[in-house]
């Protein structure tokens, strides 16, 4: 689908959204494949081209090396390494040629509850990459392995049992590639504490009302000092900081899959005007909200300029 710009230029491509389809004949709610097939199944220009997928990608990477950009930035992935991007998140996959790996594609609704809890999968702060190693590393694989090994088997036990023990094998990736090293995340990190949480929480329904930080200590009932405490310890960052990175990733998010203006935008994430929502975005991101339009429809220049989350 296109679009026309304003005053009836060319046509620029929006950020595609895609839907997850079952392969034919299978299960509908995950799949799981090689890069191989990824490759046989979709060509290099539309693997490249951002979009919009509604539902997990989990990859480990065997061989080779590759670079996968999720919500405008970069990461590079190497032997090992597990990337997670989560439903709704910009994405684009880099130069294929000599990466070989396991994709697993799944929506949020296949997993039970308890377990989409406990692996955080609607944590769109999580990290992207992970890095699992030693033991780590053989249990992500071998979980890995033995859901590709079951997906591929079809036709060895009923429908209905061959979909529940699926179920239960992706439970277990998850779980591993949501906890790598047995603990809260990657080795050196500290478990989210409970007001961090509740802090994120609130940030996520509340950003485009407000990027005060005294507006959420006063809604949780801690003192401003507390949340950017809670918050730098957990994320790296204040708790301003936090807020405002927030806000421009949806802002990004905004500008790059549609063609609203500035000031619908701007009226979406709580800016009293289009320029006062200019004048931040430039500030945080180096360039006006039209530039990075332009920029990120161009598909293959890189558009990141820093961390859009808290790392």
């Amino acid at each position: 689908m296109v679009r026309k710009r304003q005053g009836g230029e060319e046509p620029v491509p929006e950020i595609r959204e895609v839907a997850f389809f079952a392969p034919a004949g299978r299960p509908s709610g995950v799949e799981v494949l090689t890069l191989a097939e990824l490759r046989e199944r979709a060509d290099a220009c539309q693997l490249s081209t951002p979009h919009r997928p509604g539902f997990h990608h989990l990859l480990l990477l065997d061989r080779g090396r590759l670079v996968h950009s999720v919500d405008f930035r970069e990461h590079p992935l190497a032997p090992g390494d597990l990337l997670w991007s989560r439903p709704g998140q910009v994405q684009h996959f880099g130069d294929l040629t000599g990466a070989e790996g396991r994709l697993v594609l799944f929506e949020a609704g296949f997993l039970d509850p308890a377990t989409a809890a406990a692996a955080r999968i609607e944590d769109w702060y999580g990290p992207p990459v992970r890095h699992p190693r030693g033991a780590a590393a053989r249990r992500v694989a071998e979980a890995m392995g033995q859901l590709h090994h079951e997906f591929g088997a079809l036709g060895g036990l009923p429908l209905e049992i061959h979909l529940e023990v699926l179920r239960h094998l992706l439970a277990v990736l998850v779980l591993r590639a949501a906890h790598p090293d047995g603990a809260g995340g990657d080795a050196g990190s500290c478990p989210a504490g409970e007001t961090y949480l509740r802090f994120r929480d609130a940030v996520e329904r509340g950003f485009t009302r407000s990027r005060r930080v005294g507006d959420y200590a006063r809604a949780l009932g801690y003192a401003p000092r507390t949340l950017s405490r809670a918050t730098e310890a957990t994320a790296g960052v204040g708790a301003k900081e936090f807020i405002d990175r927030r806000v421009v990733l949806e802002a990004k998010r905004l500008l790059a899959h549609g063609d609203q203006s500035a000031a619908r935008i701007a009226d979406r994430l709580g800016f009293a005007d289009a320029t006062n929502f200019s004048k931040f975005f430039q500030r945080r991101t180096g360039r006006t909200p039209i530039a990075f339009r332009e920029a990120v429809r161009g598909g293959a220049q890189r558009v990141g300029g820093g961390p859009l989350r808290p790392a």
